[in-house]
């Protein structure tokens, strides 16, 4: 590797850890920077999953106002997120690589559905259920499940679905959830990377640069991320959204 592509993977793992702190999809830049270099495309998606992980615990600690008061929603979820990565890493290892290729860009759209029309649907929940409050229901458990299944296989704009999931139920506050998102996109990405460990093969240069780096950019940015208006939060959320959604069909 040549010092160039070090800085450049460096850089671009400090561009997913802003991004993925904020609202998620950091994977769409640092996993098309190890394609670029020549790296097979699973033991890219193995390396990016493992360098990423730092990089969640620094977006968490820097969002842990945000989280106070919801150790028992996160400990009804984690465990939702352990058993989908499971899962998810299973299928990365099983499937072709381009399995789920055709479906994610319409599972990225239903999420930014869902976090535009919250403010409603949430409103909705609430008054039929009598309960303002967060609370860590059988859907929100399911869903959380199904966003580890994505976390384990790919992960690209999981905190966009983990976002969507949890304004609906268990974190209706947007910033808040975003602090619970952090955790669970997290976990998921370390258990990921506990399996892929054990019986993939991992380029640990990369994962090793894209992990220094995505713990600076999730610091910057959860710095400038507990300042933003739900309003705005939730704009940024839809255009990084689009983005992904052009670039994974692109």
């Amino acid at each position: 590797m040549s010092p160039g592509e070090a800085v450049a993977i460096a850089l671009a793992g400090a561009g997913a850890g802003a991004i993925n702190t904020l609202v998620g999809s950091g994977t769409l830049i640092t996993f098309p920077v190890l394609l670029a270099f020549g790296y097979p495309p699973v033991t890219a998606n193995v390396s990016n999953n493992i360098g990423l992980v730092p990089g969640a615990a620094s977006g968490a600690w820097g969002y842990r106002e945000q989280l106070r008061g919801q150790r028992a929603v996160a400990r009804r979820l984690v465990p939702c997120s352990v058993l989908g990565a499971l899962t998810g890493a299973a299928l990365l290892l099983a499937l072709p690589p381009k399995a789920f290729e055709a479906v994610i860009p319409w599972i990225i759209a239903l999420a930014l559905v869902l976090i535009v029309a919250q403010p409603a649907i949430g409103g909705m929940l609430a008054r039929r259920d009598q309960r303002s409050g967060a609370h860590a229901g059988p859907l929100s458990m399911f869903g959380v499940y199904l966003a580890g299944i994505y976390g384990g296989y790919f992960g690209a704009a999981q905190g966009i679905l983990l976002l969507s999931i949890l304004t609906l139920g268990a974190a209706p506050q947007l910033q808040r959830a975003d602090g619970l998102k952090n955790v669970l996109a997290g976990t998921a990405n370390a258990t990921a990377g506990v399996i892929f460990v054990l019986v993939a093969h991992v380029a640990w240069l990369p994962a090793a640069l894209i992990a220094v780096g995505s713990v600076v950019g999730a610091h910057l940015a959860a710095r400038v991320g507990v300042r933003l208006s739900p309003s705005a939060l939730r704009a940024l959320i839809v255009a990084v959204g689009a983005v992904a959604i052009v670039k994974l069909v692109a």
